[in-house]
């Protein structure tokens, strides 16, 4: 999945809805509140628009019959902004977001709205691409390798050769992946406390003019588990992979979905970064902590052109993204392949990142950290959300 992909799209979608959540409390504030027998809220898509009623469906895929009469409040909400305007029910199209308020009918056939909000679909995919656009610019995101409660300062490699110091405030908002889940939208609000070592993280804000310290506004994390291995077999009816883990020397099954990134690196780009990982085994670290708190401590700086805002060497979601896409039908037995998937207790894991051509990294003298960050670094691509 690239950078534009639907990971991206469904991290803006929740950033969209929290902000239009905030807009409609303001809304409803002004709004006579529904009796309390049959209240109800929620948030879908429409799908039809006939007279006074329009269909929805909501994320769970449940379809909502919403009346929406005269006297309903019926506003829009403006594109990257928590203001609205009013907006008219015959400029409601298919494919826009609703946030509806309002109480199930007396007849039980639809919910009768007081309040609505709607998210045009252009101004949806506006906010999406705005979002995405920060991410790239001002995102950053890499492996777990220490925390510092007490400052609340993260130390993540960014990269095989670079890490960098995370500062977090009482005004950084937090994501967590949900446990066996690939989508940006399955996250839900978090804590500092939840994120751990061994853990992937992105993060969204500002990076110091040296590169080596990240003022975070927004984090998503989660526990993700890394694979390097060979292909035994494919199954392109049922989805699957059968992947011979080079690490545990035990065969696992990777379950692939129209969630998860398939790319091949062309072999220059496989043996450059396989150079690359023949560096120290030690690789420069940046840590993160709490905004103005004074109270980061740095390891060994890496390159600092490749620690600066906007890319540089150490910025593999946006290379990733760049790389041919390839498909279940095109995988190969006994071809290398470095996955990273959701954490799952069972016996299948689902694919967020499946690469293949990586036969020369995997057979570089590289240290397995080297690898371990390549893959953390394009897991995170910034968010379906980080965003």
């Amino acid at each position: 999945m690239k950078l534009t992909g639907k990971s991206v799209l469904a991290l803006a979608l929740v950033v969209l809805v929290a902000q239009s959540l905030a807009c409609f409390a303001q809304t409803a504030a002004t709004t006579p509140a529904p009796a309390a027998s049959g209240a109800q809220k929620g948030v879908g898509t429409i799908t039809s628009v006939a007279a006074n009623q329009v269909k929805l469906k909501n994320d769970a895929g449940t379809e909502i019959v919403l009346t929406v009469p005269e006297g309903a409040h019926l506003v829009r909400l403006l594109p990257g902004q928590t203001t609205t305007a009013p907006i008219q029910l015959q400029d409601v199209q298919v494919g826009d977001r609703v946030l509806f308020r309002g109480k199930t009918a007396d007849d039980g056939s639809s919910i009768v709205a007081s309040s609505v909000v709607v998210m045009k679909q252009s101004d949806v995919a506006q906010k999406q691409q705005q979002d995405r656009d920060e991410w790239q610019r001002h995102g950053i995101g890499g492996l777990v390798r220490s925390i510092d409660a007490a400052s609340g300062a993260i130390t993540v490699s960014a990269s095989p050769r670079e890490t960098v110091t995370v500062h977090t405030s009482k005004d950084t908002s937090f994501l967590r992946y949900a446990p066996d889940s690939v989508k940006f939208s399955d996250a839900k609000p978090g804590t500092f406390d939840q994120i751990k070592v061994g853990d992937q993280l992105r993060a969204r804000g500002t990076r110091s003019e040296d590169g080596k310290e990240f003022s975070a506004q927004q984090i998503i994390s989660g526990s993700f588990r890394n694979i390097a291995g060979t292909i035994n077999s494919v199954d392109t009816a049922g989805g699957t992979v059968t992947v011979m883990d080079l690490l545990t020397k035990k065969p696992v099954v990777v379950k692939i979905t129209e969630a998860s990134q398939l790319r091949s690196l062309p072999a220059p780009v496989a043996q450059r970064i396989a150079t690359m990982l023949k560096g120290p085994a030690e690789s420069p670290t940046v840590a993160v902590t709490p905004a103005g708190s004074g109270a980061a401590k740095m390891t060994e700086g890496g390159d600092r052109g490749s620690q600066r805002a906007g890319g540089g060497r150490g910025d593999f979601q946006q290379m990733l993204s760049r790389m041919p896409e390839t498909k279940l039908s095109d995988l190969q037995k006994g071809e290398a392949v470095m996955i990273v998937s959701a954490e799952s207790a069972g016996p299948q894991v689902t694919a967020i990142t499946f690469l293949t051509g990586v036969e020369p990294i995997l057979t570089s003298p590289a240290n397995a950290s080297g690898a371990a960050n390549l893959l953390s670094s394009w897991t995170m691509s910034g968010g379906d959300s980080a965003q």
